[in-house]
């Protein structure tokens, strides 16, 4: 359930990234989160931790709660590090998807509040009085409803060097590439 997730959520980023649109993102932010995962049968699952986003495609999830992983992309291959399994996983990124589309058809909605529909799938998206990224929202591939709700977010001018994107691990880590 969690891999669908974040794989959604890389798309999603990803898309916000790539598409011109009234929602406003830096060369660089960092924030913390929470993530709540329903599902159809509300059982909830919340995530917490912090997240560092550097254009034009890089980010790096610290889950801290309940379990401690990293979840690093440079936007071609995205890697689950589950420190607590001792295990990574590696995903390749399809690079045919055309994930602008989701912007292009975000409407505004009302204030603060973005909505898109894409693929059916529905995307909302708000942001803060300020313009920043505050709360995404959307049903996953399990029809689990994904809520992200970012904290503490600091916008930058500079990138984030890449050292600090990278998702560290012992070598010693069971390996899984897909």
């Amino acid at each position: 359930m969690l891999k669908i997730s974040l794989f959604l959520l890389y798309l999603i980023f990803a898309t916000l990234l790539s598409a011109e649109s009234a929602i406003t993102l830096p060369i660089s932010f960092k924030a913390s989160f929470s993530q709540t995962i329903t599902s159809d049968k509300n059982k909830k699952i919340s995530y917490s931790g912090t997240l560092l986003f550097s254009s034009p495609k890089n980010f790096k999830w610290s889950y801290r709660k309940p379990t401690k992983k990293e979840v690093c992309t440079d936007g071609k291959e995205l890697l689950i590090v589950d420190h607590d399994l001792e295990q990574t996983s590696a995903y390749y990124i399809d690079s045919g998807l055309d994930l602008s589309e989701i912007l292009k058809k975000a409407k505004f909605h009302r204030k603060t509040v973005y909505i898109a529909k894409h693929k059916d799938k529905n995307y909302t998206v708000q942001v803060n009085n300020r313009g920043e990224l505050s709360r995404i929202a959307y049903m996953d591939d399990l029809d689990n409803s994904v809520l992200i709700i970012f904290s503490k977010m600091q916008y930058s001018k500079k990138r984030i060097p890449a050292s600090k994107l990278k998702c560290n691990y012992p070598a010693d880590y069971d390996e899984i590439r897909q």
